[in-house]
């Protein structure tokens, strides 16, 4: 199945393995809360129970090798008007949504050390701001 829009995570190679999953799960969660036409349906098993449901999209990991890349990513993203989400270094100290907030609130969207962000948008526009990324493997 093509779908019409793509959701793409873009994560800094040298991340440790609890940060990575920590980055994804993050920004996966973003693009669920701010657009609800992402969401599938409960799942019900044999059983009656049911269960919290997926994103209806498949969600594609792409990594960068370096700060450079990924605001290269980033830049080509706002560009093209697509949705972002972002994950910065100092996110990784803090305890709470409020500390998240005024750590966010500290660095331009030219000096922020992003580690990972989420875009979502158009396909084919999301893939011009990937262009140069490989899945991350």
């Amino acid at each position: 199945m093509i779908y019409e829009n793509k959701i793409a995570i873009v994560l800094i190679r040298d991340l440790k393995e609890w940060q990575k999953l920590n980055v994804a799960s993050f920004l996966a969660s973003s693009v669920a809360i701010q657009f609800p036409e992402t969401h599938g349906k409960e799942f019900v098993n044999a059983s009656g129970s049911t269960y919290l449901p997926f994103l209806k999209h498949p969600i594609m990991i792409y990594v960068a090798n370096s700060s450079d890349e990924i605001m290269r990513t980033f830049k080509r993203a706002k560009e093209r008007n697509l949705s972002i989400g972002i994950y910065t270094l100092p996110l990784f100290s803090t305890k709470c949504e409020q500390e998240n907030l005024i750590e966010i609130s500290k660095s331009s969207d030219e000096n922020q050390e992003l580690v990972g962000i989420v875009i979502y948008g158009e396909n084919k526009k999301v893939n011009k701001a990937l262009d140069g990324l490989k899945l991350y493997s």
